[in-house]
């Protein structure tokens, strides 16, 4: 069968070529894929030392073949997928129950496709945070797929949250999701927000923890920019007020959640009350130059490309 494999090559990433048909064990269903999504993560894989790293952590497609114990949707099903190690940039893919979850009649593929690992990671993340209603929330790097989920799940639950682009990047969508965008972290009220989330490390981040309020919770949940954020501690907590600083890690667990947590979003999606952007259209051909907008951050939304 084709399938997205690895290059080598910085300039192409990724390109079609040949692999095994997957053979699904008995409790894993064979599904035909029609959409895939690509993440940060397959770009991180790919440019990195994962020299063997298949891209697609996110699709969408129909169950060719139900699993053989009776788990999982029936055959014929159409079904998101999410595949935490990758794999699913192909004409067929293996998977279990517990990675897929059936689409709603109304949302169409390429939608469900860009939902999974953004909704995921944003949905556990303000889970995590607590009550929203009322609260004031500074997120960064929020401009892709997790941040479009975010904002909207944050503004439903009641939150005013304000998201730090930077200059050139694409906010006309975060805007209209209900965000307020600022392009300058000094320009930011400090002490001022109940909840930090920070994605993007170096000096954004380090500023970023310096705009709670006393007693507030910072969240980590990556560092996108490459560099290591540093914290003032003496400084961050003059006067003596506590606050609470949290790595989070959206596959914590073995799994088991996630077909539920997407039905969720899905359901979301449905009635209308989530909507997801894709930024980038077109056929799996073009997903390196895919990856490389990704890289750049000239990519508003997601990236979803058609399996051909």
């Amino acid at each position: 069968m084709r399938a997205l494999i690895p290059t080598g090559n910085p300039e192409t990433l990724t390109e079609l070529g040949e692999a095994d048909l997957p053979v699904p064990q008995r409790h894993e269903a064979l599904i035909k894929v029609t959409d895939i999504a690509l993440n940060r993560p397959d770009f991180l894989y790919l440019s990195g030392h994962a020299k063997d790293y298949r891209p697609g952590i996110d699709a969408a497609g129909i169950i060719e073949q139900a699993a053989a114990d009776g788990s999982g949707p029936a055959t014929g099903s159409r079904v998101a997928l999410h595949l935490p190690a990758g794999g699913a940039g192909a004409e067929y893919v293996a998977a279990a129950a517990d990675r897929l979850a059936v689409i709603p009649a109304n949302v169409e593929s390429a939608a469900a496709a860009a939902l999974p690992l953004g909704g995921l990671v944003a949905q556990r993340l303000l889970a995590l945070a607590g009550p929203l209603k009322g609260r004031r929330i500074l997120a960064t790097g929020v401009g892709g797929g997790v941040g479009q989920v975010l904002i909207q799940l944050a503004v439903t639950e009641g939150a005013e949250i304000t998201a730090v682009a930077a200059e050139g990047q694409p906010t006309e969508h975060m805007t209209a999701l209900g965000a307020q965008v600022v392009l300058d972290i000094d320009a930011v009220e400090g002490g001022a927000f109940d909840i930090v989330l920070e994605s993007v490390g170096g000096d954004l981040g380090s500023k970023a923890a310096h705009k709670l309020r006393p007693g507030g919770q910072f969240l980590w949940f990556g560092q996108a920019g490459g560099s290591p954020i540093t914290l003032d501690f003496f400084n961050l907590l003059q006067g003596g007020t506590g606050l609470t600083l949290r790595h989070f890690v959206y596959a914590d667990g073995d799994g088991s959640r996630d077909a539920g947590d997407m039905a969720e979003l899905l359901g979301l999606a449905s009635q209308g009350r989530l909507h997801v952007e894709i930024g980038r259209r077109g056929d799996w051909t073009s997903a390196g130059r895919a990856l490389k907008e990704m890289s750049e951050g000239r990519l508003r939304g997601k990236a979803v490309l058609t399996v051909a």
